[in-house]
């Protein structure tokens, strides 16, 4: 039976990231980065498209977890001949980047098969495989791999097989190598001095978080992914390790993740300087500074992990897709798109850092001063939206509203901390825009706003209004917002982003609810006053974690299972925003959720 995304675990080495099943195989690998072509590319295909499988040769019991607060993942088998454990970890990156494997004995004796199928270029490429005197050699084109193990292997239908017996107390290892193939081969490195320095540091790391108690397990667990999920050289945070899960079985609602996203920019900060991160915040910070550089003309919504800005999008057809679910896709054409919600949400993050005191950036304010200049001419505009709609651009409300929130943190920013600009006319356009959005998105005989002008349609990022403080929550179109919310976009106590049948988004209609959308809705709750209702809504999604933490993109209420590339840092990052709403002295929701400036 194929494996659910809610089957797999991550492992990482800050860098890049691999997919491990309850199985015991690696079915996605990118290397040597998030971005590159995958070795292993059997989540969105078949065994033959690259996978690394360690499993009991016979039928066993499976159970898994990670070890303590690391990114360290056992997995562990039991039959009736005996029980073992196998440990998969990728170690923080020295020269070259490894992933470590240890099948570890601990009752009777087990025989365990592997099978190792690597395909580069996601899936597409064999490559030319020698043996060596302690494994083998992997080479196609640029990518070379390096399988060093004591376990004898063979070759079989252009894939390395072995078989071997675990008996308690008794370890074998394997340690498999990336490199450019014009270098020599990635160094050997010792499975047991690895794994020991990878726990430390992950140890060491995750003890540093500052969390409220109630939720401090899954907050945790989501923090770690968020950490797996950065780029460390840069400080890039992909959204996720993944591209092409489906947000609908069998459907073409299928991304590429595997970029940063400026709409993240706020809640990134935030999860993190509250939770105690402030190096990481401050990368970040500096990331997203070095992203947007440049003529604000050109800002995108999404950059590559380095600040790539070309992300050319291509099908992959020789790939058959996550149950059938094509096409799958590199790259993503929404960079092209315009959305204005991701200039406020830029500057209200550059606001939020100096708020909390990251020393302060350079040329910060100057891009800043010069991006309000250029939004000046534009925030009047049809745009894609928050959802990176594919049909026509309308007027979102969400999007005027995130151009507000440009002017005021803005405004804020000057006179909080004595900056110059042209203060009376940013002053203009935020009272010009706060009203303009009260005027058109807001539709007095359904007494709620309304996802876009002349629409009588929802989308949940109406939720965000008062936690971004463009109204009070005692304002009572805010309460009227939210009870349309309820009515019109819960299905099965969840929120969807949108109905995909009645808005055209360029698609075909169906797809999950969108988790983030629904801690939205319990911090919207806990702004209301609705704590009780909060926290049970938060704690039915921190239910919804697999077994071993993590969260996807979307959740499939009807059949109970995952939908969406996986694990989601938008998920992850909401979930620990709202448990710091929910018992943190530091809340988001109070952080952004200030009084409009007042006017002059």
């Amino acid at each position: 039976m194929p494996l659910r995304i809610e089957d797999y675990a991550l492992i990482g080495d800050c860098e890049t990231a691999a997919l491990v099943g309850r199985d015991g195989s690696i079915d996605w690998l990118c290397w040597p980065r998030f971005d590159s072509g995958a070795c292993f590319a059997a989540l969105l295909g078949t065994p033959e498209h690259g996978r690394w499988i360690i499993a009991p040769a016979s039928e066993a019991r499976v159970t898994r977890r990670y070890r303590g607060d690391t990114l360290i993942l056992e997995t562990r088998f039991e039959t009736d001949e005996g029980a073992a454990t196998l440990i998969d970890f990728m170690p923080r990156r020295g020269a070259r980047s490894h992933l470590v494997r240890q099948v570890v004995g601990e009752r009777g004796t087990i025989r365990f098969a592997t099978e190792l199928v690597i395909r580069f270029g996601y899936g597409e490429i064999v490559p030319w495989v020698t043996r060596t005197k302690d494994g083998l050699r992997a080479v196609a084109g640029p990518d070379m791999v390096r399988l060093r193990t004591e376990v004898a292997l063979h070759g079989e239908n252009l894939k390395t097989k072995g078989a071997f017996d675990v008996r308690a107390g008794e370890t074998q290892s394997f340690v498999l190598g990336y490199g450019p193939s014009h270098l020599p081969d990635p160094e050997p490195i010792e499975p047991e001095d690895a794994l020991k320095d990878t726990e430390k540091f992950w140890r060491e790391w995750s003890a540093r978080a500052e969390l409220p108690e109630k939720a401090s397990a899954a907050a945790k667990r989501s923090l770690i992914t968020l950490k797996a999920l950065t780029y460390a050289p840069t400080g890039g945070l992909v959204a996720a390790p993944t591209t092409s899960l489906p947000e609908r079985l069998g459907g073409e609602r299928n991304w590429d993740y595997r970029f940063c996203w400026l709409r993240d920019a706020t809640m990134t900060l935030l999860a993190l300087m509250n939770t105690g991160y402030y190096d990481e915040a401050r990368c970040w910070r500096d990331w997203l500074l070095r992203a947007v550089a440049g003529t604000p003309a050109q800002m995108q919504i999404m950059y590559g992990i380095a600040g790539e800005r070309r992300l050319t999008e291509l099908e992959l057809p020789w790939l058959p897709g996550f149950e059938g679910s094509k096409p799958v896709r590199i790259g993503n054409a929404a960079h092209m798109q315009l959305q204005l919600d991701v200039y406020g949400e830029l500057l209200d993050a550059l606001h939020q850092a100096r708020e909390h005191g990251l020393a302060p950036n350079e040329f910060g304010w100057d891009v800043q001063r010069a991006v309000l200049e250029h939004l000046e001419k534009i925030w009047d505009q049809p745009d894609r939206g928050i959802w990176e709609t594919r049909g026509p651009p309308q007027h979102f409300t969400y999007s005027k509203v995130m151009t507000w929130v440009a002017f005021d943190r803005s405004i804020k920013s000057a006179e909080t901390f004595k900056l110059d600009g042209p203060v009376a006319r940013w002053r203009e356009l935020h009272k010009e825009i706060h009203a303009d959005v009260c005027a058109n998105g807001f539709d007095r005989g359904l007494n709620s706003f309304v996802c876009a002008y002349g629409t009588k349609e929802f989308d949940a990022s109406l939720l965000l209004l008062p936690a971004v403080g463009f109204l009070p929550p005692e304002d009572p179109r805010i309460a009227g917002t939210v009870a349309a919310i309820e009515r019109n976009l819960m299905w099965e106590g969840l929120v969807l982003r949108y109905r995909t049948s009645h808005n055209d988004d360029g698609l075909p209609s169906g797809e999950g609810v969108f988790l983030a959308c629904s801690f939205w809705l319990a911090d919207a709750y806990i702004l209301l006053g609705r704590q009780a209702e909060a926290r049970k809504l938060f704690d039915r999604l921190v239910g919804l974690c697999n077994d071993v933490g993590l969260l996807s993109e979307e959740y499939d209420v009807v059949d109970k299972r995952f939908l969406g590339n996986f694990p989601q840092a938008f998920s992850h990052l909401a979930l620990v925003n709202t448990a710091c709403n929910l018992g943190h002295r530091k809340r988001p929701a109070d952080q952004r959720a200030e009084q409009p400036a007042p006017a002059k």
